[in-house]
Formats: C-alpha cells, structure tokens, sequence
C-alpha cells in the first residue's frame, strides 16, 4: 500500500494536520506514506518518524505554470499512489492527484470534486468544531481513526545548536528564563497592537522574585515573527523599556521550532507558530479578534491543557478560511 497526504496551504494547517499522519500509520504500519506539501512547510514534516517521504509541490515557483503543474503530476505517477487524502480542498491538488493516476482520491466535497473517488461534505467554514477534528473526519470515512491526537513538529540537534549560539551571542544567561512574543499576523483584524505586546513585556521582563521557580532568574523576552511583519516586531521592540532579542526574520521553521521549544511561553496573534509551539510541549497565550463563523479560536485556537486564548471580537471584513 502506498498512501499520499496532502496540505499546501498554511504552516499552521500543516501542524494541525500531523496527527493525521500518525493515524495513518497507525492504520497502515507496513504501507508506504509520503506528505506534499509547500516548501516552507517542509521543515514540519521532515522528520516525522511516522513518514517514509516529504514531496514538495511549488505552487507559486517552480511548479506554477499549467505546463509544469502538469509535469509534477506525471512524475508523481512514476511512484504507483494507491490512494491519495487532501487534507485540504485544492482544484491544483485534485488535478494533480487526477493526472497522478492515483486509483482512491480521498477529500471533501469542494474544489473540483468531481475528481475524487470519494469526498465527505466540506463544513469547515461552520467553525463548529476544530481544525484538527474536521482533518480526523476525514480520516474516519476511509475507516482510519486516531487514536493519538497530539500535534508533532521535529526539533533537529543543528537547529538547537544554531539557537544555542544566538542566544550567546546576544547574551543571553543559560539559566535566563525565556518567553517568545510574536506581533505578527496575516491580517489587521488578527493583529494586537505593538503598543500592548510592549507593556506586556516590559511587565515580563528582568528579574523576578514573585515565584519560587522563577526567583533571582531573569525572564528574558525574544520577538519572532517573519520577514513580512517584522515592522511590527520592531515597533515592539522600539516601545520597550528592556531591551528584547529581535529575531524577526532571522530564523527558519526549524530554528522557530527549536527556540520554542526552549520557551517557558509563547504570547502570539492568530498565527502558524501558535501551533509549532503547542507541537514542541510550550505554554500558549494566543490573542484573537475575530469571532467570524471558521475563523474563530473554536476552530483555530492552540490545542493542550497548557494553551489560553484571550479573545476580543473586532470584526473581519474577508474570510481566510
């Protein structure tokens, strides 16, 4: 048996998706099990002990022409898929899938459905339940049930080593206590103002002697976020009255995945490493302001007993769902 996973939308969606990957496995111990996913996304799933392959379709690059599109898929055909689950609804998934010659093409009912095999209605954007569970339906009509439910992202010795030497270089005491804040986030409505993640670090910051396991250590505070926002880790930075590690785009999935892991918190915007965080075992505080129908913290905030969501409705004028 040689199963194929797809998601090529959002990091965070992947990271949601990977107890699917081990439920599969679960199902299947002796099949052969790849995941497609986009290129920034590989740094999720390579590594995952419950995979024999990653695949990476290139959507906007290498693989965004029809012609190319087309290509990809025909060499996809040369691995002989038995069955194919988008975990995510594409129309470029499902064609690739198609032209594959993948025999059983698993997915929901939306985006070219008519070239699946079987598809299971596409109630996503109700929000009524989680991400996560809306993935695991999935799975259950196809007979294959989780049993284990806990996100996993891999955290690599070369990336805790490049941490590890950052962290040092900007002086940072091995027995410092470290808190990651993230002010990015891929719309206005889900983005809290650089002005509060200031006030809150700042309140976080230096030494502590309020707490036995945090007494005479200093909390040190370490901004990420991607290329794409690291306006707004330098506002907070700039607005702070301690001086913070700004590692806004200076770091790769991998690295991010490391450096939580080193965290005794994360405080985040609606945003994908909400989810790396609560992968790699890291206390969550996400903020959300919006309560739109699928966009809402019942369907996308952090999963575990360690997570809090703070939540004030703003409003949202487009769906990302």
């Amino acid at each position: 048996m040689r199963i194929l996973l797809t998601r090529t939308d959002r990091i965070g969606d992947v990271v949601l998706s990977t107890p699917a990957i081990k439920a599969v496995r679960d199902k299947y111990p002796d099949a052969f099990i790849a995941f497609m996913v986009r290129p920034y996304a590989k740094d999720i799933i390579d590594g995952n002990p419950y995979l024999d392959e990653t695949i990476i379709y290139d959507k906007t690059g290498k693989h965004k022409s029809f012609f190319n599109t087309v290509k990809f898929a025909l060499g996809l055909r040369k691995k002989r898929f038995d069955m194919a689950v988008m975990l995510h609804p594409t129309n470029r998934v499902h064609m690739v899938a198609y032209l594959a010659g993948i025999p059983h093409r698993v997915g929901y009912d939306r985006k070219l459905p008519f070239l699946l095999t079987r598809k299971i209605p596409h109630l996503k954007q109700k929000g009524t339940r989680h991400e996560s569970e809306y993935i695991l339906d999935l799975l259950r009509s196809i007979g294959v049930v989780a049993t284990d439910k806990e996100l996993f992202v891999p955290v690599h010795g070369k990336d805790i080593a490049m941490v590890d030497k950052v962290l040092d270089e900007y002086g940072i005491d091995k027995d410092a206590l470290l808190v990651a804040v993230n002010p990015g986030a891929s719309c206005p409505s889900k983005r809290w103002t650089p002005k509060n993640f200031a006030a809150v670090c700042d309140a976080l910051s230096g030494p502590h002697e309020r707490h036995e396991d945090t007494a005479g250590r200093e909390i040190r505070i370490v901004i990420v976020s991607d290329l794409a926002n690291s306006e707004f880790a330098r506002a907070v930075e700039e607005g702070m009255r301690y001086r913070p590690v700004n590692l806004s785009g200076k770091t790769s999935i991998g690295e991010l995945s490391a450096l939580l892991s080193k965290c005794k918190l994360f405080i985040s915007n609606d945003s994908g490493p909400v989810h790396i965080a609560c992968a790699v075992g890291t206390p969550v505080i996400s903020i959300f302001g919006r309560n739109d129908p699928g966009l809402s913290p019942k369907r996308w905030g952090p999963i575990g007993e360690k997570s809090v969501v703070f939540h004030k409705d703003i409003g949202c004028n487009f769906c990302l769902a």
